[in-house]
């Protein structure tokens, strides 16, 4: 048994999640920042990678200016060489934070470090775990190639994508980020099950398409 696993981010018209840079920059609206913190209160844990955390710090709790007595769901970092640093906002105490490596070999500050996998972590691992502490319903968040794993290896249950009124250019990083399909049947299709105008921008949410998910 595995969480319902929902992958949640916002990107460029062109498919981009930050500058060509590399750095992160505000692609929600007010409407789709106040639709993310209503999700994030819904679900049990919300996941980053090492990635997300060195380069955005999020602290990946709910505010109370979208949501009223918010619940601060478990948050969940995937980090195969524990590289994360001991001022992460993530490791401030609000919530629970789960830590998921490779290696156990220190200790990091209001956080539990379970290891899942050996040259990199084993994501069906890390989501059976996740259901056997009552993980039942998990949010992803990125960056790209956590998004990307979770999709190529059929662990999504749900995409919602905001979809923000830019273009950023060939050179910033993908929302999905895994080899590239090089013929027709190595693309990974997906189900439309809804689109919306939220602000400024478009709302898509996106299931597998059993028929070529699973293949």
């Amino acid at each position: 048994m595995k969480p319902f696993v929902i992958i949640n981010f916002a990107m460029s018209l062109d498919g981009k999640i930050a500058l060509g840079t590399g750095e992160q920059t505000k692609l929600s609206n007010e409407e789709d920042f106040k639709r993310v913190h209503e999700l994030r209160n819904s679900v049990d844990g919300i996941l980053v990678g090492i990635g997300t955390v060195l380069s955005d710090n999020p602290s990946l709790t709910i505010k109370e200016k979208y949501v009223k007595n918010p619940r601060n769901p478990v948050r969940i970092v995937l980090d195969s060489k524990l590289r994360i640093p001991e001022n992460a906002k993530v490791l401030d105490g609000r919530s629970k934070t789960i830590i998921y490596s490779t290696v156990n070999n220190k200790k990091i500050p209001n956080a539990e470090i379970r290891v899942c996998g050996q040259d990199r972590i084993n994501l069906k691992c890390m989501l059976d775990d996740l259901y056997s502490m009552g993980i039942k319903k998990l949010m992803v968040e990125g960056g790209s190639r956590i998004i990307g794993s979770f999709i190529k290896e059929s662990l999504a249950d749900k995409i919602i994508i905001f979809v923000s009124p830019y273009f950023m250019g060939p050179d910033a990083p993908n929302a999905a980020y895994f080899e590239t399909a090089k013929k027709l049947e190595e693309m990974i299709k997906m189900k439309i099950i809804s689109i919306s105008r939220l602000g400024d921008g478009i709302l898509l949410e996106l299931e597998p398409d059993a028929i070529t998910y699973n293949q």
